[in-house]
Order: structure tokens, then sequence, then C-alpha cells
């Protein structure tokens, strides 16, 4: 299936791009995507899919959006 991802801060400087499309195997969960990115797993994220927040264990379907969102600092 595909799926578009967006990064934000942290995340999309990690990355150093703000999104890309991306084939997942059929059933994948917002968490098992965000592992297949090869992303920091002691970094706290929330997930929401196609703009809403979900569990980790949501499951995804051909054509979602997902969008990893990291703790934002600042001060």
């Amino acid at each position: 299936m595909r799926v578009v991802i967006r990064y934000f801060a942290t995340l999309r400087d990690i990355k150093h791009r703000d999104e890309e499309t991306v084939e997942l195997p059929e059933g994948t969960t917002a968490l098992g995507a965000y592992a297949a990115m090869g992303l920091p797993t002691a970094l706290p994220v929330a997930f929401a899919v196609n703009m809403e927040r979900v569990p980790g264990g949501t499951p995804l379907a051909h054509g979602d959006e997902l969008v990893f969102l990291p703790p934002v600092g600042g001060g």
C-alpha cells in the first residue's frame, strides 16, 4: 500500500525532507511505519492519520496520510 508520510521538527531535520510517499505492507500500523522509516526509537512521538490523532497500533490503509508528531521544544 502507498502512504504519504509527513515529518515535522526534529524528524524533518533527521530525514532532510518534509514528506515522502512510501510503499508499506498491508496491515502496517502507524508505529510499524515509524520503525520502518528508521527513526529514533528513543524519541517519544504521537501519530496522526488523515489529520486525526491516533494510537500507534492503528492500522494504515492505502492512500492514508501519516504524520509523526515529535515533542516540540522552545522557549
